[in-house]
């Protein structure tokens, strides 16, 4: 039973955690994947193995990393291997479950754009791409966020392949792991699935206060919806309690997420004090 209300960001932040099985091999990207991971290692995912493209594995997330190779993480982390090794022994022997991905651009078979505006050199450069090709191709399933990105009919450029021209084009091409592709997609509007057959994104849940129509007006092609349109999963206290002791800031307003963390902070040495 929830007591407590809950910001827009942890919907979508515990949406994320839920999508963390138990034992799952899961990498992530710096911010809310972090976020997410942390939550859900403290709530119904003790057992998953996180980890980051630049070797740190097998870490519980204590305060939020400042880049992929912040020694921070490495406090209770099982070991560090080299970057060599978490694109070859690990991503593509096939170890890696889940791939947290964020999205600049999308098509609607799940094939992102994180690198150009438009055609390279000339367009503005979005950010990299980092190790999201690597991922999205061997990883068992992919997790995407997309919180200031676009749905696009055509990609300017393609960054990480999904479902390439949908169907059974990204199996018959032999180049990826077996299964493997984008699972889901998670807006600060809805929830996005691929159809098993097509593999062409539908809508599967709706945000909190948002219409079919206004998912809509963002996407240049005719989004399909699901016939049993759900809704963003409620968030228990536990969940809630562990992301805001986290990371009041991915919670609240500035001057509000400074007053949490030096309560947590007060809190955590009371405790100390009486042990």
């Amino acid at each position: 039973m929830l007591s407590k209300k809950v910001t827009r960001e942890e919907l979508l932040v515990v949406a994320a955690a839920r999508q963390i099985n138990n034992g799952d091999v899961c990498i992530l990207g710096v911010g809310m994947p972090i976020i997410a991971g942390a939550v859900a290692k403290k709530t119904h995912a003790p057992e998953a193995v996180l980890m980051m493209e630049s070797g740190i594995c097998d870490f519980e997330p204590r305060v939020m990393p400042m880049h992929v190779a912040d020694a921070s993480a490495t406090r209770g982390y099982s070991y560090a291997t080299d970057l060599f090794s978490v694109f070859a022994t690990i991503t593509h022997a096939g170890y890696l479950d889940k791939a947290f991905l964020g999205v600049g651009q999308i098509d609607k078979f799940g094939n992102i754009n994180t690198s150009y505006l438009g055609m390279p050199p000339d367009s503005p450069r979005i950010s990299a791409a980092g190790g999201a090709p690597e991922f999205y191709a061997y990883a068992k399933k992919s997790i995407l966020t997309m919180r200031g990105g676009a749905f696009v009919e055509k990609l300017p450029y393609l960054t990480s392949p999904g479902y390439l021209g949908g169907g059974n084009e990204r199996e018959a091409s032999g180049r990826y792991t077996p299964g493997s592709g984008p699972a889901i997609l998670l807006t600060p509007k809805g929830i996005f699935k691929f159809h098993e057959e097509t593999k062409e994104m539908y809508l599967d849940a709706l945000f909190p206060g948002v219409s079919v129509e206004r998912v809509k007006a963002d996407i240049p092609w005719d989004l399909k919806v699901s016939d049993n349109l759900g809704a963003f999963p409620v968030p228990n206290d536990d969940e809630i309690a562990a992301l805001r002791e986290f990371s009041p800031r991915a919670s609240f307003p500035s001057p509000v997420a400074v007053q949490l963390v030096f309560e947590n902070f007060k809190r955590k040495m009371a405790g100390s004090k009486r042990n």
